[in-house]
């Protein structure tokens, strides 16, 4: 059987390919519910949540952002949808 699919390979490799860009889903983090504990930003795979200059408050960089939902499931309150982009 044969399928038409893109597949992107390696740890990071949004960051080369602007996954974002095409994506269909992103992440997007509510500052109202966000606690700071940093676990979205220590399990994103691509690296696409950053910590902000004041060391506490964190973004998703939206040009990276495949939307793969790992940094929601890993929020112990919840802050973190994954949106659709369509």
């Amino acid at each position: 059987m044969r399928t038409n699919s893109l597949i992107i390979k390696g740890i990071n490799s949004s960051l080369s390919n602007r996954t974002g860009q095409w994506s269909s889903r992103q992440a997007e983090i509510d500052p109202k519910k966000c606690i700071k504990c940093h676990q979205c930003f220590l399990y994103c795979p691509e690296g696409c949540v950053e910590i902000l200059e004041d060391g506490k408050n964190v973004r998703v960089n939206k040009d990276y952002c495949k939307g793969c939902g790992v940094c929601a499931v890993e929020c112990s309150v919840k802050a973190i949808k994954i949106i659709s982009n369509l």
